[in-house]
């Protein structure tokens, strides 16, 4: 039985959070995932232009993925009712690891029911006390999340200082494998690692490189094959992990992509993968089709860099700071400092101007650098760019910020 003081202390928590400006609340989108949405809060519903989703090639409401959804319903059902490897495996799932593996160059691939998933699974399934992981300082909460699940000695490294990094891997010679861990690109700045410099400290000192790449997959790189295709590394990556809930469709699911000895421990040691269904067949069967496409056309990608680009170079010019102005990524963080400031600011741009932002503060982001991470998709056109950098430029200077 919950006792009384248990709730007190959670319902004072809660208070204090509200209280800085750290509560994250939650709209309810009443419809399909799109640049123009709608969502219903406080009792009202409302029309606004969506400039915070993940949906980097503008896929998730696409109608002709929408029909393969379907068919995959009708020859395949809402899912397995099983882990994969007693009968939830379908040959869907075979066919789209191998589409995966082929358009990323990599020997085998293997799904999960969502990347936080696969990277909560991999290291203890692959390294032990006697291993090392050098893991970057920025990295993503899952893979943060499953370091501390394996026994393996830890160090950090700060994310863009190579020296740091060289200094830990000497620090870690005397372990058995070494391997390095970093986010291709750091979702809350839109930092893109330094791969280039990353691959030639592993190869220096024998380590294995590890990269998570859910913000760079499917349009990062001039075919959207991410930040390996980008620094011009592939084939140096050991091990890649990756997102479907984002460029790839926005479905939900996550895979691991490597050699395949190292992909069969995973499909006999990794828990989530053991102990958790697969992913749907829908995310299966329009992910095929996702891939086909980006492999026979660059509109999207190009569209999506023309949009960014157009983007940041507005908001420059306005005089917000986007802590880097060379930065060239879809994730645009427009850094207001002070929580309550940006809370303020996002419940503006949505109530005031119809345009859907979220502010970002502790602890997803360190103290005293709030800010409202814009997120810029193929799925917008000119007028949904100015309209939002026009809302920007209202709010900004009514609350003092430009």
């Amino acid at each position: 039985m919950i006792n009384d003081k248990f709730l007190s202390n959670i319902e004072s928590e809660l208070k204090t959070l509200k209280k800085e400006g750290l509560y994250k609340s939650e709209y309810e989108i009443t419809s399909q995932q799109s640049a123009d949405i709608e969502i219903f809060h406080q009792d009202q519903q409302k029309k606004v232009i969506n400039f915070c989703a993940n949906n980097y090639l503008g896929l998730a409401n696409d109608r002709e993925l929408i029909e393969i959804g379907k068919r995959a319903l009708d020859d395949y059902g809402l899912g397995t009712a099983s882990v994969r490897f007693i009968c939830g495996t379908q040959d869907l799932h075979k066919r789209f690891e191998e589409r995966i593996a082929s358009f990323l160059g990599y020997e085998d691939v293997i799904t999960f029911s969502s990347c936080f998933a696969a990277n909560n699974g991999i290291f203890a399934a692959l390294f032990d006390e006697n291993d090392a992981i050098i893991s970057a300082d920025l990295n993503h909460a899952s893979l943060i999340d499953g370091i501390r699940l394996c026994k393996a000695k830890r160090f950090f490294y700060k994310f863009d200082d190579m020296a740091q990094l060289e200094q830990k891997l000497q620090e870690a010679q005397n372990c058995q494998n070494r391997v390095i861990v970093t986010d291709g690109v750091f979702s809350m700045d839109g930092d893109i690692a330094k791969l280039d410099q990353i691959c030639e400290l592993a190869q220096k000192y024998n380590s294995l490189l590890l990269v998570d790449d859910c913000h760079a997959t499917g349009f990062i790189g001039a075919n959207g094959r991410g930040t390996a295709e980008y620094f011009e590394v592939e084939g140096k990556i050991d091990i890649l992990t990756s997102t479907l809930g984002k460029a790839l469709g926005g479905t939900a699911g996550g895979f691991i992509a490597s050699k395949k000895s190292i992909i069969d421990k995973l499909r006999n040691k990794a828990r989530p993968y053991l102990f958790s269904n697969n992913i749907s067949p829908v995310t299966a069967l329009t992910g095929i089709e996702i891939i086909d496409r980006i492999e026979k056309s660059k509109d999207l990608i190009e569209k999506l860099t023309n949009n960014t680009q157009y983007f940041r170079k507005k908001m420059l010019e306005a005089g917000f700071d986007l802590r880097d102005p060379n930065a060239i990524h879809p994730v645009v963080p427009v850094m207001l400092g002070d929580a309550k400031l940006a809370s303020h600011f996002a419940t503006k741009m949505i109530e005031e101007q119809g345009i859907y932002v979220i502010a970002f503060s502790f602890p997803v982001v360190p103290k005293n650098e709030a800010r409202i991470r814009v997120q810029i998709s193929a799925a917008h056109n000119q007028e949904h760019l100015d309209k939002c950098i026009e809302a920007f430029k209202k709010v900004g200077k009514e609350l003092g910020t430009i």
